[in-house]
């Protein structure tokens, strides 16, 4: 491996880690501070991907826009569904058992896939990314980068920086990591606990939708997209520490290169690199690299 190649491969193995910890950072949120099993956060990265997709057109049409306003409008319909969602089924599961969680999220894995067949059929689509982003940047004297990879790494650094200081800087993240810690206590200080929670998921469901919709124009938009990705998060959230936002970018990063270069050099053994990496760390630090907080 030249030195060219093994910068695309460690600039490829950033920018899937990255994506990784976009959409885990959104089930973080959900499973380590609120508590639930989210079988359906998958889903939501779906939805964003075909958002991206069926709202260009409408966008285009009615506001003139072009990528970045399908983003900004999709972000407003995320975050509506995410409230919604957590009133009409999400906030009657924070004092039942995991199994009952577990249950229904799977049951609205079902409906979003058969919800997603009958809004858009069951083909194959590819997203353009913005001609402004279109071009690549030369590596060596014979490879390129795409401009867009770049971008995808930027805009998760920029939410990681952002949640890091909500989260530490903000009262809005003092509420929550109390309310994490004792849900009783932050009640009875006057506190909303249940506003507090439904933002709090209504951000889980828009982080895990920007993933899908900045991801589409380089994955392309295919039914069932979400399951991978939905398992992948979920060791990103157990290796990374249940409810810990740096553990689960640390967790990211380690399964892009593990991921990206295991390709490269182990193909054949590629896809179980990822689950003997959590095994060998569980067995370090039964509890993650990093507890909640």
């Amino acid at each position: 491996m030249d030195i060219a190649t093994f910068l695309i491969q460690c600039l490829n193995s950033l920018q899937y880690g990255l994506l990784l910890f976009l959409v885990a950072s959104g089930l973080t949120l959900i499973f380590g501070i609120m508590g639930v099993i989210n079988l359906a956060h998958g889903s939501f990265y779906m939805i964003g991907a075909y958002m991206a997709y069926a709202l260009a057109p409408i966008v285009g049409g009615t506001f003139g826009g072009g990528f970045f306003a399908t983003l900004a409008v999709g972000l407003v319909l995320a975050v509506i569904l995410g409230y919604v969602l957590e009133w009409a089924f999400f906030s009657f599961l924070y004092e039942r058992e995991h199994l009952q969680q577990v249950l229904m999220t799977y049951g609205l894995i079902l409906v979003f896939e058969e919800l997603r067949s009958l809004a858009v059929g069951d083909d194959v689509h590819g997203v353009q990314p913005p001609e402004i982003l279109t071009g690549s940047l030369p590596l060596g004297d014979v490879m390129t980068y795409p401009v867009y990879r770049l971008f995808i790494s930027a805009v998760c650094l920029l939410l990681a920086l952002g949640m890091y200081l909500v989260f530490t800087r903000t009262r809005l993240g003092m509420m929550i990591r109390a309310g994490s810690t004792n849900r009783e206590m932050v009640q009875s200080l006057g506190i909303d606990i249940k506003f507090l929670y439904r933002v709090v998921f209504a951000a889980g469901v828009a982080i895990a939708v920007l993933a899908g919709m900045v991801a589409a124009p380089v994955s392309s938009v295919y039914p069932g997209m979400g399951n991978s990705v939905l398992i992948v998060c979920f060791v990103v959230v157990v290796i990374g520490g249940i409810g810990s936002i740096r553990g689960a970018l640390l967790a990211a990063l380690l399964i892009g290169a593990v991921d990206t270069f295991g390709k490269v050099l182990l193909p054949q053994a590629a896809g179980v690199l990822v689950y003997v990496l959590m095994a060998l760390i569980l067995l370090w630090k039964p509890d993650g690299l990093f507890k909640a907080g």
